[in-house]
């Protein structure tokens, strides 16, 4: 995984072969699974969202956001890669402020598991809510 993660950030033609590769996949099993998916609401977890435009498949726009030291310390020790090679990472992505401009609804993820459940069940008890009156 480190190695193919310092190849298709090191290198963007890899990363475009590769993404030309994934995506098109990606999407046709999201769609599939949407087509047999019987639940008041569900949530896609699309990292690239702005990036990648799967946009016109989502109502709503969730950004789970993070200040950019936090994120930096968290995904250094998740993967143990060094904070320049996570930012090459970074840099790659929707600039965070674009990320918020587009979202509909924000989860704060600088607290602790417990806040974020939190917010987490009150992000729930809205799409129920909204899920009902659509």
């Amino acid at each position: 995984r480190a190695q193919l993660r310092r190849r298709v950030f090191d290198d963007a033609a890899a990363r475009a072969r590769l993404e030309a590769i994934l995506h098109p996949r990606i999407r046709a099993a999201v769609l599939e699974r949407l087509r047999t998916l019987h639940a008041p609401y569900c949530l896609i977890v699309v990292p690239l969202l702005v990036e990648t435009g799967f946009g016109e498949l989502i109502d709503r726009i969730l950004v789970v956001d993070i200040d950019e030291a936090r994120q930096l310390e968290r995904a250094s020790a998740r993967d143990g890669a060094s904070t320049e090679a996570i930012r090459r990472i970074v840099s790659t992505q929707a600039a965070r402020e674009d990320r918020l401009a587009r979202a509909d609804d924000v989860l704060i993820n600088n607290g602790t598991l417990e806040e974020l459940e939190h917010q987490v069940d009150h992000l729930h008890a809205r799409y129920q809510a909204l899920a009902r009156a659509s």
